[in-house]
């Protein structure tokens, strides 16, 4: 590589750490630098690929160029969190639903438009109408709500000289705590983030508090005690207003997050406040760090599970550090359930929030600074606890602060449930937001994805893609939080969980889970990502995926992060017409697999289809774990009893747990049979049919077997111990169609008697004698178990044919029947035909 391509390539590595007009900078001369290291290459291949890259950074550059056209509206406030350019505009209907979700517990939290003005600041003192509940163990040390000046002032006037700057401006290092209120999250949050926010020219806090000095980023005392917090949650920033009145406590225990180091400092119990109103009050139900920090900050949130075996230990060391370093992610971990006395040997509090302070690697060893939030909470007891020093030492120039402590990131491995990171949005140069409204399915639809929501996505380079799911706040979810549980996961999980599938689909909409390119994690948390990996000019499909969401309703925003232009819309069906039907497996007609002799009582429709084209058949059921299974037969619409790979039109395969879907690109017009069937006999539950075709066809229910036919139950058959073969005399008056069913029949037997297993065959003969027809028979003219029992295809026969030839029900056996003699069992055989029909007595034939 030569120096000017190395320079050009530093030039174009900036591109995705700026924004705005930094970015159309870097593009512009990163695109000079390669034409020079193009025109002064030695080898062809290198002009011509030096120049193709100078071309793509041109294409870039002329993006960036639009966006920043657009970008005369974007507020200071954004150019100072320097935030990606945004890629697409909202519509009006989208629009909507941001409106709809602005109020929250009898609060409206307007979107952002604009950073207040300073008169907002001044006038009479300000006092919030909102409702702050606090929990029955909040509320025993509660002494009401109490603005600066009785809280940290002695009653002076917060705007005096002496007592200002000590609200506003910490003294010593920040040491933030939490005590008496549940909100360990978000305590950890702002440990974890403070060196983004305390206050410098770099300060995330003046664009994310207010009033604040934009030049220092240093928070300032309202003088009428109004204060207003930008925050991102429910699809946008949004505008969170708050009073200065903080909960003041009976007694030394804290209500509200404080400084150990800066006793008087409150705008760290500000911005906890502002949070705790978007969330519900101090009465906190429990979150984790990376949707606090998503809505504190805006910061993208991703969960990484540690005891996944998915994770690849190093490389994310090496990633997050790195990130680290440049402060453009910041750290927190997360505890699962511990017992008393694992958190007693760990020093460790189970369903606990920590921050990470910093990061250390130096010969191998690889080590995380942590703090517990709590303000008297337990520390790392484990490997390498003793080397971490209450006071300075040559290795940890810094005397380490109470609830504070080094450990090794193979014990955070081992000992963590989850590490969250919010990473900088700045890390990337184009994002887009799509809002939607999701109205859960009937159950019978849940195992399926016909009516999840669905995005194509095409980028315009191969590079990295984060695809961000947030689902909003509403107040039923709060409601049901707060019906506590045995643990903190166990109230999360009733909230229920939600992921992220992406498919290599040409962009349309999938109705099953198979063949996805990506599976993100179930998690229980607002807010799931995926970094995915995007080909130049492939239509990916992305779908949001849920289990057990308890609400009929949600609303949703998916952001798309990239560093190149991405083409996303709603995916469109390849089907344009869908007809749907529910049916039920009853008692009557659950009646299993295709071997199985019941299989022809299972549900089953009659399709017209008026067109030739393609078709699609979706069963789906309400209990996810049911195996189950559709045919399309070629039965012209009537009941199907048996099937043969030659009458089916197509299958869905395998029995699959949930759903099953069948396709045929092109059939012709006509009626066809769809049969619906589980796995076993006898196992119940309700279901959707979801047929789709390109025009609207005919869905209607085959009667079940024997429906509108008389049904002629014959005496029992018993063979004697050395008969082999009985028949019965069939008459009839006329023409008629008719089946036989025969069934092995049970009767009480005693204990420890062997059961009989007989092989039969049951036959419909005409004539006698060398002339003699068979009109059908069971198992197609073999002998087979009876097992459940066998059946004859449906055939015609003719009262002269019968009056002249003679009709019998011929049923032979393969060898004796001791058994079934011993215990009186015997074979149940059943008519069902279109007109009567007369049946004679068995009488044996002589083999």
């Amino acid at each position: 590589m030569s120096a000017i391509e190395a320079k050009a390539k530093a030039r174009e590595d900036q591109i995705s750490r700026t924004s705005g007009q930094d970015a159309l900078d870097n593009a512009i001369a990163a695109a000079d630098l390669y034409i020079k290291a193009a025109n002064s290459a030695k080898f062809d291949a290198d002009k011509v690929r030096l120049k193709k890259k100078c071309n793509e950074i041109i294409l870039l550059a002329e993006r960036l160029k639009k966006i920043a056209l657009l970008g005369d509206s974007v507020s200071q406030v954004e150019k100072r969190l320097k935030v990606p350019c945004i890629a697409r505009q909202i519509p009006t209907s989208e629009k909507i639903i941001l409106l709809r979700n602005s109020k929250l517990h009898g609060s409206t939290f307007p979107p952002w438009e604009a950073d207040p003005h300073p008169d907002e600041f001044a006038g009479d003192p300000f006092s919030d109408t909102s409702d702050f509940p606090l929990s029955d163990r909040q509320l025993a040390f509660f002494a009401g709500w109490k603005r600066p000046s009785d809280l940290v002032g002695n009653g002076q006037d917060v705007g005096t000289c002496k007592v200002e700057p000590r609200l506003m401006e910490p003294q010593d290092d920040y040491d933030l705590i939490q005590d008496v209120t549940t909100d360990c999250s978000v305590v950890a949050s702002l440990c974890a983030s403070m060196k983004n926010l305390r206050p410098g020219p770099a300060s995330l806090l003046s664009a994310l508090m207010f009033p604040t000095d934009s030049e220092t980023g240093q928070p300032k005392v309202s003088a009428n005690g109004r204060y207003v917090f930008r925050m991102y949650f429910n699809g946008c920033f949004r505008k969170v207003v708050i009073d200065d009145r903080l909960p003041s406590s009976s007694t030394s225990r804290a209500l509200y997050v404080v400084d150990r180091q800066n006793s008087r400092l409150i705008w760290p119990a500000l911005l906890e406040k502002a949070y705790l109103k978007v969330r519900g009050g101090y009465d906190f139900p429990g979150s984790n760090s990376g949707t606090d920090l998503w809505v504190l900050t805006g910061w993208v949130p991703q969960q990484l599970f540690l005891q996944s075996d998915e994770i690849e230990f190093g490389r994310t060391w090496s990633r997050v550090k790195k990130a680290f370093d440049y402060g453009d992610v910041v750290v927190t971990l997360g505890t699962g359930h511990l017992s008393m006395a694992e958190e007693e040997t760990l020093g460790l509090v189970g369903e606990h929030d920590y921050a990470v302070l910093d990061m250390s690697e130096s010969s191998g060893s690889r080590r995380m600074l942590v703090k517990n939030p709590w303000c008297d909470g337990l520390v790392w007891k484990g490997v390498g606890s003793s080397d971490t020093p209450e006071r300075a030492t040559d290795d940890h120039p810094k005397k380490l602060k109470p609830g504070s402590f080094w450990i090794s990131f193979d014990d955070v491995l081992q000992n963590f449930e989850s590490l969250y990171l919010n990473w900088n949005p700045a890390l990337f140069t184009e994002r887009q937001d799509h809002h939607f409204t999701w109205e859960l399915p009937q159950t019978s639809m849940a195992a399926s994805f016909a009516y999840n929501p669905q995005y194509s996505m095409a980028a315009a380079a191969s590079g990295s893609t984060w695809i961000l799911l947030n689902r909003h706040f509403q107040d039923d979810e709060l409601e049901i939080a707060k019906s506590r549980s045995t643990t903190l996961s166990a109230t999360s999980n009733k909230l229920g969980f939600m992921s992220l599938y992406i498919f290599d689909n040409k962009g349309e909409r999938v109705q099953l889970s198979d063949k996805s390119i990506y599976r993100g994690p179930f998690v229980d948390s607002p807010q799931t990502l995926a970094p995915f990996e995007a080909k130049r000019g492939v239509k990916y499909t992305i779908v949001v995926v849920q289990q057990a969401l308890p609400l009929p309703k949600y609303s949703f925003t998916m952001s798309f992060f990239s560093r190149c232009a991405l083409d996303v819309r709603p995916a469109e069906h390849n089907i344009k017409s869908y007809t749907e039907i529910q049916g039920s497996w009853t008692g009557r007609t659950a009646g299993g697999n295709a071997a199985s002799p019941t299989y022809l009582q299972n549900p089953q429709f009659a399709i017209t289809v008026p067109t030739p084209g393609p078709l699609s058949i979706l069963l789906s059921t309400d209990k996810e774990n049911l195996a189950v299974h559709v045919d399309l037969v070629w039965a012209g619409g009537r009941r199907v009893t048996a099937v043969t790979v030659r009458d089916l039109v197509s299958t869905s395969g395998e029995y699959r747990r949930g759903c099953a879907l069948a396709q045929v690109p092109s059939v012709d017009a006509g009626t066809y049979t769809v049969v619906c069937s589980t796995f076993e006999p006898g196992q119940l539950a309700d279901f959707t049919l979801r047929v789709g075709s390109m025009v609207p066809c005919k869905i209607s229910v085959v009667p079940p077997d024997g429906a509108g036919r008389l049904r002629t139950q014959l005496p029992t058959l018993v063979f004697g111990h050395s008969e082999q073969k009985k028949r019965a005399a069939l008459t009839l008056s006329r023409l008629t169609r008719a089946t036989i069913v025969l069934m092995r029949k049970h009767t009480a037997s005693a204990p420890g008697t062997p059961r009989s297993h007989p092989t039969v065959r049951l036959g419909v003969e005409l004539g006698r004698g060398p002339d003699k027809g068979v009109l059908a028979a069971t198992g197609e003219g073999e002998f087979k178990e009876v097992g459940m029992g066998l059946r004859t295809a449906e055939f015609d026969v003719d009262p002269r044919m019968a009056q002249n030839r003679g009709l019998w029900i011929v049923v032979e056996q393969i060898g004796s029947g001791p058994y079934m003699a011993a215990t009186d069992e015997g074979l149940s055989i059943e008519v069902l035909s279109e007109t009567p029909i007369h049946v004679g007595p068995w009488e044996t034939v002589d083999s």
